[in-house]
């Protein structure tokens, strides 16, 4: 055996396990999104990472739809709670059956049932021919209540999609739970095989110099990563984004010298309590700055972090409407659909609400009043407006008492990292993923012969 067949034997890869016959899919797809959709349902158990816009709502729903009908049983389709109405009306609108359901007695019809996370405890997973997880960043948490039951439950399930924009928003390692929702590895065999403990802390894990290669191929047998078409060999056409500007507003900080501190200026609040205290401390004057800043005629969204922040912003701007954590689900998902409709201009929430998976753009002006420490949820946030089809240039505000530096110094190098992580993946899977996806799409041309064939004689010599 040679260096070569060695190492081929040591290669890690997922074999297909779904359908081989894929039938005809959804004229409404793209070229990228049909040649996608065709692999995820031959692979079976696939994750499919695409940047915000790129369609992976309707990838899902045709892939749902497909199983839904080759396997006889419903397919569930889990999402965040916002998103869920949101993912039907889609689905409505390109005539895929996909309804609502609240329980796993509204599933005996069959097709896609869509419901959000939160309901997963009253739905008996086994039932299912597929499971589709919506925003499956879900699963990141290692510990995490939601991916542990999504784990385990889903073993049995024959058909699964996971898709994210984000899969990866701290650490590669975080890839690991995708892989084990999915059936393709354990997290724990996944950190053995790929990765080496970089000393002291537990958590830090980084690639073994030898294996990153065979990591991304590993990667890359299960899922597809893109942030444009032009990253699998499509053209970018319709893809283009607009501009995204950012617009940083400091509030000032009434501080007295203490004597007993022996400080005579503010200083940056450092720890978690000091952050927090200091976005407390000065809701008033953030506020009042959101208010001043608001547009007057064209729509708006404000993220909050605090409640206090969220009531004082909604009730200071003439008509805008707050989307709480409190409201039932019917309140919620009127107001979203009267901002996406218009009959709401000014939309006051949290990012931890509304922040993932909505199509905001009719809406070029953002903000935040109040950063938490969570690049994901700031990242998701504004992908609800500067996403593929957005056709205006989009400001985002982020507006910050001085005391808070370290807090917008740690998104600042938090987004940089993803930047950076995420330009990894794609460089390193880019080609990977495009052999895999357009290599298993098998293009049939119709046989039209346009000359007389005559056999040899030793055949017979017939036509």
């Amino acid at each position: 055996m040679n260096y070569e067949d060695f190492l081929a034997a040591k290669a890690v890869t997922d074999p297909f396990t779904g359908i081989s016959d894929v039938p005809e899919l959804p004229s409404c797809l793209f070229p990228h999104q049909r040649d996608i959709v065709s692999w995820a349902l031959r692979r079976g158990r696939s994750a499919l990472f695409a940047g915000t816009g790129l369609g992976k709502s309707l990838m899902e729903l045709s892939w749902g739809q497909v199983v839904a009908e080759k396997t006889g049983k419903p397919v569930l389709h889990l999402a965040p709670l916002a998103v869920s109405s949101q993912l039907v009306r889609e689905a409505d609108k390109f005539g895929i059956p996909a309804r609502l359901v609240a329980s796993q007695a509204d599933c005996k019809a069959g097709g896609i049932c869509v419901t959000n996370y939160q309901r997963i405890e009253h739905c008996d997973v086994s039932a299912f021919g597929g499971v589709i997880l919506d925003e499956s960043s879900i699963l990141k948490s290692t510990d995490g209540h939601y991916r542990n039951k999504l784990i385990e439950d889903c073993q049995v399930v024959p058909f699964r999609l996971a898709a994210t924009a984000t899969p990866a928003p701290n650490d590669f390692m975080e890839l690991g739970n995708h892989a084990e929702f999915l059936g393709v590895m354990s997290y724990t065999d996944m950190l053995a095989t790929f990765f080496v403990h970089d000393g002291g802390s537990t958590q830090n894990w980084r690639l073994k110099g030898h294996a990153e290669n065979e990591f991304w191929k590993w990667m890359a047998s299960w899922a597809v990563m893109l942030r444009k078409p032009s990253d699998l060999g499509y053209p970018n056409a319709g893809y283009d984004l607009p501009p995204l500007h950012y617009h940083q507003h400091t509030v000032g900080v009434e501080y007295k010298p203490s004597m007993e501190t022996g400080m005579l200026f503010p200083i940056q609040a450092a720890t978690l309590s000091e952050r927090i205290s200091a976005r407390r401390d000065t809701v008033a004057e953030r506020v009042a700055m959101a208010v001043e800043i608001t547009p007057t005629d064209r729509p708006c969204v404000w993220w909050c972090n605090l409640k206090r922040e969220s009531e004082a912003l909604a009730k200071a701007i003439p008509g805008a409407g707050e989307v709480r954590g409190s409201d039932n689900d019917a309140a919620k998902e009127r107001k979203l659909i009267d901002f996406t409709e218009g009959r709401i201009r000014v939309l006051v929430t949290k990012p931890s609400i509304c922040g993932f998976g909505m199509n905001w753009q009719h809406c070029a002006d953002t903000g935040f009043v109040g950063l938490s420490d969570s690049f994901e949820q700031f990242y998701q946030a504004i992908r609800r407006f500067w996403r593929f089809g957005q056709t205006q240039p989009v400001n985002c505000h982020i507006i910050a008492a001085e005391t808070e530096g370290a807090t917008v110094a740690n998104i600042k190098r938090k987004e940089s990292d993803a930047e950076r992580m995420a330009a990894s993946m794609v460089m390193h899977m880019a080609d990977l993923s495009s052999l895999a996806v357009r290599g298993s799409v098998r293009d049939r041309a119709d046989y039209n012969p346009q000359q007389i064939i005559r056999l040899p004689d030793f055949l017979g010599g017939s036509q």
